[in-house]
């Protein structure tokens, strides 16, 4: 493996131990923190995600416990069942997972998970003390994309960094952690002028659109950070990433392949999450 691209399995055993050192500690105390993750219906992409988080709650020692419920739950039971883990005292950290079918409105949802339990830090309290620059629990897959640049090595503070989205769970949020940092920030989106240009002078480049092998080298300075978030599936069953890795890979510095590096952090930012969570309710 080329030393540049970034490797997922490493980062995140490391990052992962030194969660179930924290882990251990709190347990020889007699507390384990749990998290709570509800999935609604049977999507299959939802179902491994679920999957997977459960089995590395397991591996760092955090005690977990899924809810699987059928698609046709009214949003009644469901908001039910979240004021119940709300009062939970076994429960530090609640998640559900999106997307809900469509009778069940995602918002309402978000706004009755109590805020200090809010693990994938979407509730608007969150996002507004994230905006403010206050403590807060921060939505996994942007603090997963800044503690990869971090552990490249490569300094923020100073640098222009370009984030291609702008969406509530990821481009937003990642600008704003970005800025925290002190980097010099430029959001692009679908209505962007001259987007290759402004790529081009990024020296980090984060891409969050949804769109398959959309970055190529044209984007992209030469040795930039390129953290690419996108996961998509090709027609021919294979998974590619918003950069086109291959076109890209020579040019940039530190890369991140897809999958094997956003998906497994963002996963490693929530058990990250339910540590905080439950250290602070334990206050």
């Amino acid at each position: 493996m080329s030393e540049h691209i970034i490797n997922g399995k490493q980062l995140v055993s490391d990052i992962r131990g030194q969660i179930k050192e924290q882990v251990d500690v709190l347990a020889a105390e007699g507390f384990r923190p749990g998290l709570a993750v509800i999935l609604v219906g049977e999507d299959p992409a939802s179902a491994v995600y679920v999957r997977n988080k459960a089995k590395a709650c397991e591996q760092v020692g955090i005690y977990s416990e899924v809810h699987r419920l059928p698609a046709e739950t009214s949003q009644s039971e469901l908001l039910e069942l979240v004021d119940k883990l709300n009062r939970s005292t076994d429960i530090h950290g609640i998640l559900v997972q999106l997307p809900l079918p469509n009778h069940i409105s995602e918002d309402a949802v978000i706004d009755a998970i109590a805020v200090e339990k809010d693990v994938d830090g979407f509730h608007p309290i969150n996002v507004g003390n994230l905006s403010i620059g206050k403590p807060s629990l921060l939505p996994c897959t942007p603090a997963g994309v800044i503690e990869i640049i971090k552990r490249t090595g490569k300094v923020i503070s100073g640098k222009k960094a370009v984030v291609i989205g702008r969406s509530n769970i990821v481009g937003k949020p990642v600008s704003m952690l970005l800025l925290r940092e002190n980097a010099t920030v430029t959001i692009c989106h679908s209505r962007t002028e001259n987007m290759k240009e402004l790529c081009r002078e990024a020296d980090i480049l984060v891409v969050a659109i949804g769109k398959p092998k959309f970055v190529t080298r044209e984007f992209v300075k030469p040795g930039a950070v390129v953290i690419d978030v996108g996961i998509n599936r090709l027609e021919d069953g294979k998974l590619a990433g918003d950069v086109d890795f291959d076109d890209v890979v020579d040019i940039a510095g530190p890369i991140t392949p897809v999958p094997g590096v956003v998906g497994p952090m963002t996963i490693t930012m929530l058990l990250q999450n339910t540590v905080q969570a439950a250290s602070a309710l334990r206050k």
